[in-house]
């Protein structure tokens, strides 16, 4: 209720847009059940025509900070037992738990850059520890 006695209005673009699904934070529209979600293989990712949107599923065998065109990415590697995928989030140094032997559920677009399939500033989601 506003001063005067009426009801605030909540229905502008703006409320709409920020009250939406899926606007929240990364990783917050994934299955809270990873094993449940429907995940591509990543094996098959590669593989597909175009830029496909794909969910993966794995472990994170390596992470590190490298540089792209002279700003920090945080690369890693997620394999799931058929292949590899290189994750890369642009502008990043560090992900608080994203470490290496930690369970992931990745989202996004598939992209392939000299022969490896990457996926690039994905939504993600970290198995707790103990589930892994």
């Amino acid at each position: 209720m506003t001063a005067d006695g009426r009801a605030a209005k909540r229905g502008g673009r703006l409320w709409r847009l920020l009250g939406r699904p899926g606007a929240g934070e990364p990783g917050e529209d994934l299955a809270a059940d990873p094993a449940a979600a429907p995940c591509t293989r990543i094996g098959d990712c590669a593989r597909a025509a175009g830029r496909p949107v794909v969910r993966v599923t794995g472990t994170l065998r390596e992470v590190r900070e490298r540089s792209v065109a002279g700003m920090p990415a945080l690369e890693a590697r997620l394999d799931d037992g058929s292949a590899s995928l290189h994750v890369v989030w642009l502008g990043r140094r560090a992900i608080a738990g994203v470490e290496p032997g930690r369970e992931m559920v990745a989202s996004g677009r598939i992209a392939v850059t000299d022969g490896k399939a990457v996926l690039f500033n994905p939504r993600y989601q970290l198995q707790a520890r103990g589930q892994e």
